[in-house]
C-alpha cells in the first residue's frame, strides 16, 4: 500500500525522510518489559479541536490521554473536539486519507505535546491497514518545526482488573459528593429502588414453571413497558407475519419466553434512569447502542456451535444493558457529566473507561456492576457489563464478556458505535467457539437492516 499522493508530496515538501513498515505489533498500553513490539508511546496521534475562534491540531502519543480542561487553561481558549463526521470531512477536503498520527492541514495551528520529542523514533498509523511511516526524531522534528509545545496530556492510568470494584466507588463517591458513606452501595449512590416491574420479572426468570401468560400479566400491569415490547416484536426487522397485538403474541409468535423475558427486564431497568431525549448524548442515542448490541449479540450466540453456546437470554440482556453504566454516571456525577463526555470525544483513541477512571477514579462499567450486584440480578450480567472492555479477564462467565467485547469492536468497525477500532485476535474468536467469518456475517446481516433497528431504538427513547 502506498501513502496518499497528498501525504507524500508535503512529507517531500518538508524534506522528510520515512519508511513504510507493515505487519507491525502494537504493544499493550501497558507493555510487558523486554516486549520486541511498538510501545505505544511512539504510535502519534492527532486531535482537532475547535472554538468560537477557530480551529487547532494537536499531536499526542496514543498512550496519553488530553486533558481537556488544562489546555483550555494553558491556552485561554475554550477547546472542544471537533464531531467525528467534521473530522473525516477535515481529512477528505486535505485529501490526506486515514494518518491519524499526521497534522491533517498545515495551515492550522498544531500544538505538539513535549512527550513526542524523546523518542528516537515515532510512527504514523497508516489508517486499519497495520501500516506505518516510521519517522526518526529528526524527521519528525522537521514534520512540527512550527508547532508549539504543549504539556496537556497525562499518562493512562493503570487499570487494575482484580480491585475491589465496591471499594472503587464509594472512594470516588466520597471524592466528588459530601456524601458519608453508608453500608448499602445503593444508599451511598442515592440510587433509585429496583423498579417493582423489574423485580416481579426476576422472579419470573427463576420459577421454571413461568409460562408466556405469567410473563404477559406482569408486564402488561406496565403499559408503557407493554407498549415497547410489542412495539420490538411489531419490527420489520423480525419479520413476523400479521399484526402483533399484545405481549403474548410477542412471546409465542415472535421472539420467545426467553429473549422477552430479558427483553422486559433491560427496558424496565432503562426507565430508572432518565436522559434528555435528543442531542449526542441524549435518550437516543443511548437507545440505539442498546438496541445494536443486544441484537447483536442474538446473532453472535446463535452463530456459535450449540455445544458451547451461552445462554441466548443473558447475552441479549448484557448487551441492552451494556452502557447502562452511562445512565448511572448521569445520576451520580451531574455536575461532571457534561465535562466527562467533552473529554471522552477530545480522546477518540482511547475507550472511554480510561477518561472515567482519570477524571473519577471509577468508570461505567464498575458503577453498572455494583449496581447489578445491589440489585441482585444474575451474575453473569454482572460479570458481563464490569469486563466487557477486559478480554484478557477469564473468570466465571467470562464468555459473556468476551462476547460483549467482541461485539463492541465489530460494531465500531462498522462506526455503529462510538470508540476506538482494535483488533479482534484469533484467540478471542477461538475461546468462543465462534467463527471469525461467521460473526461477519451476523454483523452484515445487522447493517442490512439498520434502519428496522433504529426505528426500535426510536421508540424506546421516547
Amino acid at each position: 500500500m502506498s501513502i496518499p499522493p497528498n501525504v507524500a508530496d508535503r512529507l517531500a515538501q518538508k524534506g522528510i525522510n520515512y519508511q513504510i513498515l507493515e505487519d507491525l505489533e502494537i504493544a499493550p498500553l501497558h507493555q510487558v518489559s523486554g516486549s520486541p513490539q511498538i510501545d505505544k508511546s511512539q504510535i502519534v496521534q492527532v486531535i482537532v479541536l475547535q472554538d468560537p475562534v477557530g480551529k487547532v491540531q494537536l499531536l499526542l502519543p496514543s498512550n496519553c490521554l488530553l486533558d481537556l480542561q488544562d489546555l483550555c487553561t494553558a491556552t485561554n481558549r475554550n477547546w472542544q473536539a471537533i464531531s467525528p463526521s467534521g473530522f473525516a470531512e477535515l481529512a477528505r477536503i486535505q485529501d490526506v486519507g486515514l494518518t491519524p498520527g499526521l497534522p491533517i492541514c498545515d495551515k492550522l495551528p498544531l500544538l505538539v505535546d513535549q512527550r513526542l520529542l524523546k523518542p528516537a523514533c515515532l510512527f504514523l498509523e497508516l489508517g486499519d491497514s497495520g501500516q506505518f511511516l516510521k519517522l526518526e526524531q529528526a524527521e519528525f522534528s522537521k514534520l512540527v518545526c512550527e508547532a508549539n509545545i504543549c504539556d496537556s496530556c497525562v499518562p493512562l492510568p493503570k487499570i487494575n482488573v482484580n480491585q475491589d470494584d465496591r471499594q472503587t466507588v464509594v472512594d470516588s463517591v466520597k471524592r466528588f459528593t459530601s456524601l458519608r458513606v453508608k453500608r448499602r452501595l445503593e444508599e451511598t449512590l442515592e440510587m433509585p429502588p429496583l423498579p417493582n416491574t423489574a423485580e416481579r420479572i426476576i422472579q419470573l426468570r427463576i420459577n421454571p414453571d413461568a409460562g408466556a401468560g405469567d410473563l404477559a400479566e406482569v408486564v402488561e400491569q406496565d403499559p408503557s413497558l407493554a407498549a415497547q415490547v410489542v412495539s420490538w416484536a411489531s419490527s420489520p426487522y423480525y419479520a413476523a407475519p400479521g399484526a402483533i397485538k399484545s405481549v403474548h403474541d410477542a412471546v409465542i409468535r415472535v421472539l420467545g419466553f426467553d429473549l422477552v423475558i430479558n427483553l422486559s427486564l433491560g427496558l424496565a431497568l432503562g426507565k430508572t434512569l432518565t436522559l434528555p431525549e435528543s442531542g449526542p448524548h441524549g435518550a437516543f442515542s443511548y437507545w440505539r447502542q442498546a438496541v445494536y448490541s443486544a441484537t447483536l449479540m442474538e446473532g453472535l450466540v446463535k452463530a456459535i456451535s450449540s455445544d458451547y453456546r451461552p445462554e441466548m437470554g443473558l447475552a441479549y440482556l448484557s448487551g441492552l444493558l451494556s452502557n447502562y453504566g452511562y445512565l448511572v454516571l448521569a445520576h451520580i456525577f451531574p455536575p461532571y457529566f457534561s465535562k466527562l463526555n467533552r473529554d471522552i470525544e477530545a480522546n477518540p483513541h482511547l475507550d472511554s473507561f480510561y477518561i472515567e477512571q482519570n477524571s473519577l477514579g471509577v468508570d461505567r462499567e464498575t458503577l453498572a456492576s455494583q449496581l447489578m450486584e445491589c440489585w441482585n440480578m444474575p451474575e453473569e450480567i454482572i460479570v458481563a457489563l464490569r469486563w466487557q472492555h477486559h478480554p484478557e479477564f477469564s473468570g466465571e462467565h467470562s464468555v459473556y464478556s468476551r462476547l460483549l467485547h467482541i461485539s463492541h469492536q465489530l460494531l465500531r468497525s462498522t462506526g455503529m458505535a462510538p470508540g476506538p477500532v482494535h483488533s479482534i485476535p484469533d484467540a478471542y474468536f477461538q475461546a468462543l467457539h465462534l467463527d471469525r467469518d461467521d460473526a461477519h456475517s451476523v454483523l452484515n446481516n445487522l447493517v442490512s437492516k439498520q434502519d428496522e433497528l433504529l426505528k426500535i431504538a426510536k421508540t424506546m427513547a421516547s
